[in-house]
């Protein structure tokens, strides 16, 4: 099963250090029943790229929560084995938690197919949107608006050989394709 963890340039460089995304299981997103049921779609691309779309709104939570951290999203797609990621029903509801599971056990960055990472020049609508999502979750239709700003920069796709030139481990820099 595929699914996204959201992460930030410091959890990715602490993932790449030590080889696991989670040594004792995490939250991610992937194409759950209630993502399905809230897409309205059969397209298992077009699922996907709504989960991605959750974790990397779960990403800018992660910088809201730490402003010391470079303001870019970081998602990283990983295959887990089935039966490892489930949602929880009691979650499945909120509307915040659409696509969310638990992953259990251990996470091994190796299984990693790719990680997606806001490009640069989205560091400016990012960091606003961070600084906006508090207010956006109360009911701010202007802070909401600025954290759709955000949304509007695609994440660029990595292939999991340049985790060490985004995390400043690679001695040079990666433009994704």
């Amino acid at each position: 099963m595929r699914v996204y963890v959201p992460l930030t340039l410091p959890g990715l460089a602490e993932a790449h250090r030590t080889g696991e995304l989670g040594a004792d299981g995490l939250v991610a997103y992937a194409v759950t029943p209630a993502l399905r049921e809230w897409y309205l779609s059969d397209d298992m691309e077009e699922l996907e790229y709504a989960a991605l779309n959750r974790a990397a709104l779960a990403s800018l939570r992660l910088l809201a929560a730490d402003p010391a951290v470079p303001r870019r999203r970081v998602v990283v797609a990983v295959d887990v084995p089935d039966g490892t990621a489930s949602a929880d029903p009691d979650r499945s509801l909120d509307p915040a938690a659409l696509g969310e599971v638990r992953v259990t056990g251990a996470v091994r960055l190796a299984k990693a197919a790719a990680v997606h990472v806001d490009a640069d020049d989205a560091e400016k609508d990012v960091a606003a949107a961070a600084q906006a999502l508090g207010a956006a979750d109360e009911g701010d239709d202007d802070a909401q608006f600025v954290v759709d700003g955000a949304e509007d920069h695609e994440l660029l796709w990595y292939a999991t050989q340049e985790i060490p030139n985004l995390v400043g481990q690679g001695g040079g820099t990666s433009d994704g394709i």
